[in-house]
């Protein structure tokens, strides 16, 4: 038949077929949405130009050099360091935590060795293993800080008490004893220069790709198709059966001003009476680019339905287990495989998509010439 069925065009699927086409397999690619990219759509501003990321910024960063590589043969990227400030109790604060940060908060002038030893007097030494959220925070950096630019964002961003979310959330705290505010540590950082849907465009712009938009994948579609990859979420391609994998979705208080409104890409609102998380302001993600108007997003953070566009997978132990008995029914599937965010219920960056996505494909193509069965999954849910 040499044609197979891909659920979603954002990265997981854009790449997919990318390198199913190269290697000359025919593809249908089908989306709900009215355009390709998934979360990493972008627009230009009928009436400002200005470059927006719809579904908040997307800053592309990696240590991955096949990745970094792969990707730059579909757009200019341009140097992007991501700089954000924080607020917290009327004042402006710098992020990640760094020494600047530190003296900041503590009204200090410490050398980096001094910050060191405050933030180990500061620790909760009394924590062994940390369990949850605010143990690890708490073990790490002690209360104060912990107070300032963890606790009220935390709860916002995911909708209960940092207590009740497990340490591996935190997994390491970006605490830096010098005044390098660069919020990731990434060799390669960029955004490219026209924003992400020209790549997307690139990656789909083959005679071979018929992208379906505002089309789910048909539930009758297996006959058509010597393979199915599926995108989309876990839970929904079985109509949800043992219940709904729980996501947090993000709303985006759009609002179109004269001049500068706050003088960087992003701004964090640590105080939990303030109800958005952060404010992006999007030509700040463009700083190559002039313009005289801005536009800023106010970003809420909010449970999920299945009518809304999922963000963040809490997977929380109740999730766990659902997910548990939603990758055993898909292990009794044969000719299909999920993959992506959705797909294995997991957050993944853009690198690390496109990452699996390129072994995922791999497998394929090696599967199909050494004539062995392909797997249901190739990247594990469950790690």
């Amino acid at each position: 038949m040499n044609k197979v069925a891909i659920a979603g065009a954002g990265f997981s699927g854009a790449v997919l077929a990318h390198e199913f086409a190269k290697h000359g397999i025919s593809v249908d690619v089908f989306e709900s949405r009215d355009h390709i990219g998934g979360n990493c759509y972008t627009y230009r501003d009928e009436e400002t130009g200005i470059l927006i990321h719809k579904y908040g910024p997307h800053i592309f960063h990696t240590d991955n050099e096949m990745v970094w590589e792969y990707v730059n043969q579909f757009s200019r990227f341009m140097p992007f360091v991501n700089r954000v400030k924080a607020c917290f109790d009327g004042k402006i604060y710098s992020l990640p935590v760094n020494l600047h940060t530190i003296n900041q908060l503590y009204g200090t002038s410490l050398s980096p060795e001094e910050a060191r030893q405050l933030i180990e007097t500061e620790a909760d030494l009394t924590i062994e293993s940390p369990v949850t959220f605010e143990q690890q925070a708490k073990r790490f950096i002690g209360e104060k800080l912990y107070k300032a630019f963890f606790y009220g964002y935390t709860k916002k961003q995911w909708g209960c008490e940092p207590a009740e979310l497990p340490a591996s959330i935190l997994k390491r705290l970006p605490v830096r004893f010098n005044y390098d505010d660069n919020y990731f540590s990434h060799h390669f950082q960029g955004i490219p220069a026209e924003g992400y849907t020209p790549i997307f465009e690139a990656l789909l712009d083959d005679p071979r790709i018929d992208v379906h938009l505002e089309t789910p994948l048909p539930k009758e579609h297996s006959s058509e198709y010597d393979h199915t990859f599926y995108s989309g979420g876990l839970d929904a391609y079985f109509s949800y059966k043992f219940g709904d994998l729980a996501y947090r979705s993000l709303q985006f208080d759009e609002q179109c001003l004269d001049g500068d409104y706050q003088g960087c890409a992003v701004m964090n609102y640590c105080d939990y009476d303030i109800p958005y998380t952060r404010i992006t302001e999007h030509k700040y993600f463009s700083p190559w680019e002039q313009h005289d108007k801005t536009i800023i997003f106010k970003e809420y953070s909010f449970p999920a339905s299945r009518e809304d566009i999922p963000f963040y997978p809490i997977r929380l132990a109740s999730e766990k287990k659902m997910l548990a008995e939603y990758v055993k029914l898909a292990e009794s599937l044969d000719r299909v495989t999920f993959l992506g965010r959705l797909g294995t219920y997991r957050y993944l960056d853009m690198d690390k998509t496109i990452e699996e996505a390129l072994t995922v494909a791999d497998r394929y193509l090696d599967s199909r010439k050494q004539n062995r069965t392909m797997p249901v999954f190739v990247c594990s849910p469950l790690v």
